[in-house]
């Protein structure tokens, strides 16, 4: 199959956007497109029409038509497949199949068309995968995004620091001028120092060094006291708060990047052998509660580093406390036997060791559920509408797994777009007006069996929907499942070998809907 070119275009043949995948001139594909209706009123409709050169494979969608251009020697099956894929990517980004809508989004149907074909041929792709691969979602690039907004944080707050030695230094060189001008006229007491405002630099200031005055007061004057503070101080703060910087919770913030940095690099000393535990989870709830969806993916990663002969020949002790009904899955390279008899896992065939230097996943497991009691947090979020044109949110959350420990709790409230900061009455944990992306993140450090549960209450313009879906991010280093590996035996001698583990709960997807 070779496509030449994607379009959508009206009845009357306009092009709204169209993607060549091979070389092709502008003249060309809009003679292409001009001629389509002509080809259409020339007899009965079909699926496809052919000229001597190029076939046209269509589909209608409302008022417009989605439209193939491929060569006559292409499988016309295949053409019929990829038009069908073709035509349910651009309801993903378009709401209507109007003409506007389609030039508003035209760049992110465009993407996704490249993710089908490359260099006129199919892709074996899906319409998941092409949602997976045009959001491009990384979590390398959040971590270095929260390790950014912390260096910007901590250099704000370096600023208030070096205007706090930058006040106190004029300060003493007012002081010392005073002093000095009583000593030589007698005018000590009528000094206009205090006018002075200072200005900010990012420049490193030196501290005036008066020659007529004394490096130290003398006598028994009172010492300047370094706690107190001016209203240039004050006034500057407030600057930095109005741009959106928190300047008071900087170092929060700093802690809380270097916990979700934490989720990339293991929790415990390697030892020779290590075993990684990931579990990751996805998770939607309805705002009027119930769970609609739950699913846990977890694995059980070998990697030996120890360089010899006989390091690959172990047996890795299992021991499963799962109560939720997660199904185990072991590889097919082991011995399922022993697994099954002795909660071990072994190389089925003995002579053949574990490889080395490279992670191996020995054990997997899946858990899908709609039983409410497994959701490892529960949100319940009640806005209601004000007389002041806006709502007052009451969102409340309860730890249901009581075992798990909860770290980096992040719940995101999304806000209706131009609708300001949000006033914020009650609230355990932090709270940070997000205003570029009119979002509302509600912060807790950890939440475990000593605080299950806590609320948040705000005030804010919009409507009650405006406030869904809550999305929720955590870490957690228990599995979930409650899967641990017991003990690593070396497979001939029985002897224990050291090894260590790393257990993370990590979220693909929480949300309330």
């Amino acid at each position: 199959m070779v496509l030449l070119a994607a379009a959508i275009c009206t009845k009357s043949g306009k092009a709204l956007l169209s993607r060549q995948f091979v070389e092709m001139t502008r003249a060309r594909i809009e003679g292409l497109l001009a001629a389509f209706p002509k080809l259409m009123n020339t007899g009965k409709q079909h699926t496809f029409v052919e000229t001597e050169s190029v076939r046209y494979v269509y589909q209608p969608l409302e008022k417009l038509y989605m439209l193939l251009i491929t060569t006559k020697t292409s499988n016309i099956l295949e053409d019929l497949e990829t038009l069908r894929l073709f035509s349910r990517v651009i309801p993903e980004y378009c709401r209507a199949m109007e003409e506007s809508e389609i030039l508003d989004h035209s760049f992110e149907v465009i993407f996704a068309f490249d993710e089908i074909v490359a260099l006129g041929y199919r892709e074996n792709v899906n319409l998941a995968q092409i949602r997976t691969f045009t959001e491009m979602d990384s979590h390398e690039e959040k971590v270095f995004q929260a390790v950014r907004q912390t260096q910007e944080r901590e250099a704000k707050q370096e600023m208030q620091r070096r205007a706090k030695e930058l006040q106190r230094s004029r300060r003493e060189a007012e002081k010392s001028g005073r002093r000095g001008m009583g000593f030589s006229g007698g005018f000590g007491s009528s000094s206009r120092g205090s006018d002075i405002t200072p200005v900010v630099s990012d420049l490193p200031v030196e501290k005036p060094r008066p020659s007529a005055a004394p490096s130290k007061p003398s006598g028994t004057g009172k010492a300047m006291k370094l706690s107190s503070k001016t209203k240039d101080v004050d006034s500057f703060v407030s600057k930095l708060r109005t741009e959106g910087q928190d300047v008071i919770s900087s170092t929060k913030s700093s802690k809380q990047s270097a916990n979700i940095a934490k989720t990339t690099t293991p929790a415990s000393k390697k030892e020779g052998v290590h075993l990684r535990i990931e579990e990751k989870m996805s998770l939607t709830a309805g705002r009027e509660g119930g769970l609609q969806s739950l699913d846990i993916h977890g694995l059980i990663a070998l990697n030996i580093s120890d360089k010899s002969e006989q390091a690959g020949r172990i047996k890795v002790g299992i021991a499963n406390n799962d109560d939720k009904g997660a199904q185990l899955l072991t590889h097919p390279n082991v011995d399922k036997k022993l697994f099954q008899s002795e909660s071990y896992i072994s190389m089925k065939n003995p002579a053949k060791p574990f490889p080395l230097n490279t992670d191996v996943g020995v054990l997997k497991w899946r858990l899908t559920s709609q039983d409410e009691s497994l959701m490892p947090l529960s949100i319940n979020c009640w806005p209601s509408e004000n007389n002041k044109n806006g709502c007052d949110v009451n969102i409340e959350y309860e730890l249901q797994q009581e075992d798990m420990e909860l770290q980096d709790v992040i719940i995101t409230i999304p806000l209706m777009s131009g609708s300001g900061a949000p006033i914020v009455g009650e609230i355990d944990g932090n709270s940070r007006y997000d205003h570029r992306r009119s979002v509302l993140e509600w912060t807790l450090p950890v939440i475990d069996a000593s605080n299950k549960t806590g609320s948040l209450e705000f005030s804010v313009g919009g409507h009650p929907d405006d406030f869904f879906p809550v999305t929720v991010g955590f870490i957690s280093r228990k599995s979930y499942c409650d899967i641990q590996v017991t003990d690593v035996l070396m497979l001939d001698s029985e002897q224990p070998v050291k090894f260590s583990t790393d257990a993370a709960v990590l979220v693909e997807k929480y949300e309330i809907v």
